[in-house]
């Protein structure tokens, strides 16, 4: 009889378990993205009637979280060189990634300035007295572009004892909205979406490295979820990352 009984509430549980299990889903997204899943997770939600619950913040910080077994079920980074990182440290699943956007890099400064041409005198008059807003480079993905175009471009030495590095992409961008600082290296996407800001010029794509937006479930992930990591190369979220200004992945 108390066998009965065990076998009779481990198969509840178990049937229960994948309700339980999709009740919501958990979402590490790289802080450019902030507009982009917030629109996608609630057609999702609208969608399957799951909740999408986000976490932004720059991408390193993410990984480490998910490494250190945060409670994600999937990990959106703003470069592959996070992604890579999140594989070797085995937190995340390699046969699930996959890229979703891909990005430019542009300059900005306070709504209503003058365009600006990419050359040393250029930014250097501009930024008299003034800092340039930029994702730390040593551990946030824009950073570490804004980097790599400033040094391609011919620039970095001309700026580099003027930086102000920022916890992430979407605190630079929100430097130059208020106007802490007179430029800012950001995404296109988050000038898109930011109306106090104007985009002065726009890095050439071959000063930096491809931004492309991986995706992968975590080694954590609760049953079910990998529908959200499918919901992301549907048409309808598709949409919404044109919308932010991303370019969605072919």
């Amino acid at each position: 009889m108390l066998r009965k009984f065990l076998l009779s509430l481990s198969l509840s549980f178990c049937l229960s378990a994948p309700v339980l299990a999709a009740e919501k889903v958990t979402v590490f997204a790289a802080a450019s993205l902030t507009d982009a899943m917030t629109a996608i997770g609630k057609d999702y939600e609208e969608a399957t009637g799951i909740e999408a619950v986000f976490s932004f913040a720059g991408s390193g910080t993410l990984a480490r979280q998910v490494e250190a077994g945060a409670p994600a079920d999937v990990f959106i980074s703003a470069d592959e060189a996070w992604m890579n990182y999140a594989v070797e440290k085995q937190a995340v699943d390699p046969g699930s990634v996959q890229v979703i956007a891909e990005n430019e890099l542009v300059l900005v400064g306070p709504k209503g300035v003058d365009k600006l041409e990419l050359t040393a005198d250029a930014l250097t008059a501009r930024l008299s007295g003034g800092r340039l807003a930029i994702a730390d480079p040593d551990t946030v993905p824009a950073g570490r572009y804004g980097k790599q175009s400033l040094e391609g471009t011919g620039l970095w030495d001309s700026v580099s004892g003027k930086l102000a590095p920022m916890e992430n992409v979407r605190v630079a961008l929100a430097s130059v909205a208020r106007g802490d600082t007179p430029l800012g290296i950001v995404y296109a996407s988050d000038a898109h979406v930011e109306p106090k800001v104007e985009v002065l010029a726009v890095f050439p794509r071959e000063s930096h490295t491809p931004i492309r937006y991986p995706a992968a479930l975590t080694v954590g992930a609760s049953e079910g979820t990998a529908d959200f990591l499918d919901f992301l190369s549907s048409e309808t979220a598709r949409k919404r990352l044109e919308e932010a200004g991303l370019t969605p992945a072919d």
